[in-house]
């Protein structure tokens, strides 16, 4: 083994101890379901925001997007980037302080599923129990992505085989993510959200001057680009560049789409409603909207600069979700190559560690409490979540088995689910006050099914990502299902008109 080796070693290991020091030091902070799944609702502005962009982006931030951008996507990479910096701006803006408000007002809420019962008042706790299992179910699949992105990284490292990469990035997020809960979560967000913002900058940066600046650097790429259509690089690259020469107009609208997923995403949501006081809501959200516009920047510049950076070597497109990790090893010594290359491990790791939480903290608070044993104890909780986690775990472990799983589309799956289902009912939960627990069941119901359903259609108007089509249905079918629904409750109605009433 060569130095340059033990020295990526060493940052490796370093900073996986680090991880987990942080998930033990957290641990004594959980004694109740409260502190456990959103840390007493005591955490600040600036954990709250670096939290939630490092959780929301995962692996596909510094291995799907560069790699989508080095295949000559530049025009998809591009749109899908404006939207969700778009959609992360209004979740903030809109969302953000009636949803802590609201989960507070209404039962103090602690996971989604309860937060819907209590707001619509739904005794039969049928809502709940759809919600969760569509929780688990697109939770499941977006963190198989996050342990894809660990394995992928581990093998184009260090040579390490595949499936040895995925077992040991799995235990190490198990590990943090169950001593610790929600606190643990945070605070490795925020280190990990911190390290990806760095290393995007200096990435980007780096490449940018190597190749002449800014004018002199997109000149090349262009140049590259005409070269690998005409077949210079292979036929598959040919293949993929022309592929992205026809970006149609239901193309862009299907890219922007992307930032109608926030509004549902869970793991994002809670962030809200964990956050100490509605007042630090907009550093918050000042704090991750400039997060978010250069993290993208970074990950596209390094995307589509990687293309001429490393000639005359070209990666294959198998092999183009690695452009980050394989460019921060030309650029730096190994020991702080190292530590940046950790920023891909901790994409995937932020990511997949608050879906766990999310996801377990869904079954044991709303199944098991809410339907199995609902004099479950705090403790008892809290062991029926980490048992949670470790089964969900395993799930998505053989999900990501296959190494040739795509980052990108899993989470593209994923993402449309939560957009699709729990976006609407968020935001007529809201704002809406006619809005009942039969529409919203109804509602989640449609938008689950249209978008398995979207999913697995192709060709024509099934092009368009599945997401729009099904987020229009769940909430036209939540309204009209919700204005048809004759027998409102007075309590619900009445709760929230004093909700609406109270002070941010």
């Amino acid at each position: 083994m060569d130095s340059n080796m033990i020295g990526i070693i060493l940052a490796f290991v370093l900073y996986l101890s680090f991880m987990i020091v942080i998930g033990m030091r957290y641990m004594k902070n959980n004694e109740t379901s409260s502190d456990f799944f959103l840390g007493g609702r005591q955490v600040g502005p600036w954990m709250t925001a670096l939290s939630a962009e490092a959780s929301d982006m995962s692996g596909w931030l510094l291995m799907g997007l560069p790699g989508l951008a080095y295949l000559g996507g530049m025009k998809e990479a591009f749109w899908t980037a404006l939207g969700l910096v778009v959609g992360t701006y209004l979740n903030w803006l809109i969302v953000a302080k009636p949803l802590r408000k609201c989960t507070i007002a209404f039962g103090d809420s602690v996971t989604m599923p309860e937060f819907f019962t209590h707001r619509f008042k739904d005794k039969s706790r049928v809502l709940s129990t759809i919600s969760v299992i569509l929780i688990i179910f697109f939770f499941t699949i977006y963190t198989a992505s996050g342990f894809v992105a660990c394995a992928k990284l581990f093998n184009s490292v260090f040579g390490m085989d595949y499936h040895l990469g995925l077992l040991l990035g799995v235990a190490v997020i198990l590990v943090y993510t169950i001593l610790g809960g929600y606190l643990a979560v945070c605070a490795t967000d925020f280190v990990q959200g911190t390290l990806m913002f760095i290393a995007l900058i200096l990435a980007g940066v780096i490449m940018m001057v190597v190749l002449g600046g800014p004018s002199e650097a997109m000149a090349k790429v262009g140049e590259f680009s005409q070269r690998a259509i005409s077949g210079e690089f292979g036929q598959q690259m040919q293949d993929k560049f022309l592929s992205n020469q026809n970006y149609s107009v239901m193309s862009i609208v299907s890219a922007l789409a992307w930032g109608l997923g926030y509004f549902g995403m869970p793991h994002i949501l809670v962030r809200f409603m964990g956050i100490r006081s509605n007042k630090d809501v907009a550093l918050s959200r000042r704090i991750a909207t400039v997060w978010v516009v250069i993290a993208f920047a970074g990950a596209l510049l390094v995307g589509a600069l990687g293309t001429v950076y490393h000639l005359p070597q070209v990666l294959s497109p198998a092999a183009a979700e690695t452009i980050f990790s394989v460019s921060i090893q030309h650029m730096f010594p190994a020991f702080i190559a190292g530590i940046f290359l950790c920023a891909i491990l901790a994409a995937a790791m932020s990511t997949a560690d608050s879906q766990l939480l999310v996801a377990s903290s869904a079954f044991s608070h709303d199944i098991y409490k809410g339907l199995i044993k609902k004099d479950a104890s705090a403790k008892e909780i809290l062991l029926v979540s980490r048992i949670a986690v470790l089964v969900i775990s395993v799930i998505g472990f053989v999900l990501a088995w296959d190494e040739n799983s795509s980052i990108f589309s899993l989470v593209s799956y994923a993402w449309a689910g939560f957009g699709a289902t729990f976006g609407p009912l968020v935001l007529l939960a809201l704002f809406w006050r006619n809005a009942t627990a039969k529409g919203a069941t109804a509602g989640l119901i449609v938008g689950g099914i249209t978008v398995i359903l979207w999913h697995n259609l192709q060709g024509g108007i099934f092009a368009v990502y599945e997401i729009l089509p099904a987020f229009i249905l769940c909430l036209v079918v939540t309204v009209v299902v919700s204005l048809l629904d004759k027998n409102k409750d007075p309590q619900m109605l009445a709760e929230f008109d004093v909700y609406r009433k109270l002070p941010d």
